[in-house]
């Protein structure tokens, strides 16, 4: 079965850490660009970070830089969000989706393209 799964959400106080993972079965991730991105209730899906394959450039939104880190382990088809320094207003479901770069891009930018995969998603939330 091919699918994404997300882990590593939970509550946290602010100032906090998590470490957020992306696990693919059924597919490798080394040939897709990796993206996370959240939705926080009432408000529209953004960006947050991603990940190109096979180079590893990455990608972080402004609301985020310098408080998250995002890498892959091809190894272990998995790719991760180190996220530090959390914040109340980083509450939001996460999810991960793969794509290749240019789809990626798009939907980095705000168009509804259609990614070759989605995880379900992984809840966040921090406590003020």
């Amino acid at each position: 079965q091919v699918q994404l799964v997300e882990s590593g959400g939970g509550l946290v106080q602010a100032g906090g850490s998590l470490r957020l993972s992306c696990a693919a079965s059924g597919f490798t991730l080394d040939s897709y660009a990796i993206g996370w991105f959240r939705q926080a209730p009432g408000k529209e899906r953004e960006a947050v970070s991603c990940i190109t394959a096979p180079d590893g450039n990455t990608y972080y939104a402004d609301s985020v830089k310098g408080r998250v880190t995002i890498s892959r382990d091809d190894a272990k088809n998995t790719v991760y969000l180190q996220m530090n320094s959390l914040k109340p207003e980083d509450t939001a479901v996460y999810y991960c989706a793969a794509s290749d770069i240019a789809t990626m891009i798009n939907t980095i930018m705000g168009d509804n393209s259609d990614m070759d995969h989605w995880g379900t998603g992984t809840l966040v939330t921090v406590s003020s």
